[in-house]
């Protein structure tokens, strides 16, 4: 199973989530919904990184990623997350059997912590993304 957890400040804006697991619904390679996650969430992580420029931290490993942002969240990013979380609500609700979806906010979240500053490097490099955008 998929499992996705949402972080939000306490203002009610999302400032990052964590993905783990495989929803193991079909052969690697074959599976919607792993796909649909990981197109969702590589789409937020894009657009927070090579259109808003928002510096964040993360890691990503095979069936696990995590992003945070460094600095507060606001509309813009904002509204990449939300499009992510419409997509993934989508998804848990066609198949609660593969993807479960938990929404946390600062005041619940003792354990978000993510790795030393070398993981925007590690983390685009495992998407397969070129290290600088010029």
């Amino acid at each position: 199973m998929i499992f996705a957890e949402i972080f939000k400040q306490d203002d009610g804006k999302i400032r990052g989530f964590k993905i783990n697991g495989h929803s193991n619904t079909a052969p690697k390679g074959f599976d919607i919904y792993c796909a649909g996650i990981s197109a969702l969430s590589q789409a937020a992580f894009l657009c927070i990184m090579n259109h808003l420029h928002r510096e964040i931290t993360g890691e990503s490993a095979d069936g696990h990623l995590v992003l945070k942002l460094k600095q507060p969240a606001d509309d813009l990013t904002e509204a990449a997350f939300q499009t992510m979380l419409i997509g993934m609500r989508e998804i848990e609700k066609i198949a609660p059997q593969a993807f479960k979806l938990k929404i946390t906010s600062d005041s619940e979240t003792k354990d978000f912590s993510v790795p030393s500053a070398s993981a925007q490097i590690t983390l685009m490099s495992n998407f397969g993304f070129p290290e600088n955008d010029s």
